[in-house]
């Protein structure tokens, strides 16, 4: 007869993000009583997406972005330890911290996110990143009005990092060498209209590839010079690459975890090493039948897998979710996305658009057999979430209702 394994009675959650954060949340609500304990290094947690956003501009301060204030933890009886793991030792029934101390934990759910990817290019090393508080504190101190700044990389974060730049004043050029950086994630006709808003704001967007950032010279007192690809280039004060970032995987590739850019977990976020979860982004989630999916990230990804490994730490079934959704803003307008609105992920599948004088307000990507599979949408919060409902139900929705902006959102679900 098998024995049911124990419960733990000491989590330790290694990373202060969301993922970590949604982690310990759920298994407080879940009733876990244990001890539970979160390594931070940069203290109590908070919430990264408005780091590009209202942080940037300084319409929201350090205590706004914090994901809770200082006494829900000591409500919950969680510790926040401003302290960073060096190396897991699960055989030993812990994880070593900077200076030696080991801590003790029988299970350890790794939420260490990842570092911004750099720019490979001679000069590289030049180009501010954002990740962190710091790295927003220390962009900020650039964005003043006239300054030259050329920023790479046109996706969110980039497109959010120049509608604050443009909004504090700062020139800015976005070289991407995709012309429309987000269609995957929204579709084509609400990516051209997206993109289209940096023009219409002031902000110059280049369709190439940087080769190299080199010293600027005295004619133009600029820093940098971004050279590119079809021998253009680029003069700014300062660079910034937002590029995605590449998982923290160190820890758990050194203690012999499965890892493939990303620890390697299943559905319930369990890694290769039974005293070990993962969640976030450095997480990478492989299906039941072996396949590795590529990993997420964005927030609410991160908040799903923190919840599930929740769950996986207490051997209980992870929780049921539905369509994946992203959001960003720029510009002053606010984009959602829910499901799939890439074709290529759906032979057969055609887009409807709901626009209003031609300009798209939201598009319907419909599989062959009619059933919704995606939207994305342009300051229509409704639809998007009137959309998720279709989407985890299965419904197939009249396209001309769809494409209709005269019918109410609410009423295509139900």
């Amino acid at each position: 007869m098998n024995s049911v394994p124990e419960p733990p009675r000491r989590i330790l959650v290694v990373g202060g993000g969301v993922a970590g954060f949604s982690a310990v949340n759920e298994l407080r609500t879940r009733g876990y009583e244990g001890a539970l304990t979160v390594l931070s290094p940069e203290g109590l947690p908070y919430d990264r997406p408005p780091l590009s956003k209202g942080y940037l501009l300084g319409t929201e301060d350090a205590d706004k972005i914090r994901l809770a204030p200082e006494a829900w933890y000591a409500e919950r009886g969680v510790e926040v330890l401003p302290e960073r793991a060096v190396a897991l030792r699960p055989a030993e029934g812990g994880v070593e911290l900077d200076g030696g101390r080991l801590l003790a934990a029988d299970r350890v759910l790794l939420a260490v996110g990842g570092a911004p990817r750099s720019l490979r290019i001679p000069g590289g090393e030049a180009a501010l990143t954002l990740r962190s508080r710091a790295d927003s504190d220390a962009l900020r101190q650039v964005l003043v009005p006239g300054a030259r700044v050329a920023i790479v990389g046109a996706g969110l974060i980039g497109a959010e990092v120049a509608s604050a730049a443009v909004g504090l004043g700062a020139e800015v050029a976005l070289i991407d060498p995709v012309e429309l950086p987000l269609a995957p994630a929204v579709g084509e006709a609400i990516a051209r209209r997206l993109h289209a808003m940096h023009g219409e704001r002031g902000v110059r967007t280049v369709v190439s590839l940087p080769v190299e950032i080199a010293a600027g010279n005295a004619n133009d007192g600029a820093a940098h010079l971004v050279r590119l690809a079809d021998g253009s280039s680029v003069v700014a004060d300062a660079v910034v690459a937002g590029i995605g970032i590449v998982p923290e995987t160190g820890l758990a590739a050194a203690a012999g975890i499965a890892v493939d850019d990303g620890v390697i977990v299943d559905p319930s976020g369990a890694t290769s090493n039974p005293a070990v979860f993962a969640a976030g982004d450095a997480s990478r989630l492989r299906v039941a039948d072996g396949t590795l999916l590529r990993r997420a990230e964005h927030w609410e990804a991160a908040v799903r897998s923190g919840q599930a490994a929740a769950a996986g730490l207490l051997g209980e079934p992870a929780p049921a979710f539905g369509a994946p959704w992203l959001w960003s803003d720029r510009h002053g307008v606010h984009v959602e996305a829910v499901g799939t609105l890439d074709p290529r992920q759906a032979p057969g599948s055609r887009t409807v658009l709901r626009a209003v004088g031609g300009v798209p307000q939201a598009a319907f990507l419909l599989a062959a057999d009619g059933h919704l599979l995606g939207c994305a949408a342009v300051d229509l919060p409704l639809m998007v979430r009137a959309a998720r409902r279709m989407i985890d139900r299965g419904l197939t929705p009249d396209p001309d209702a769809l494409a209709d902006p005269a019918v109410d959102p609410r009423k295509l679900a139900r």
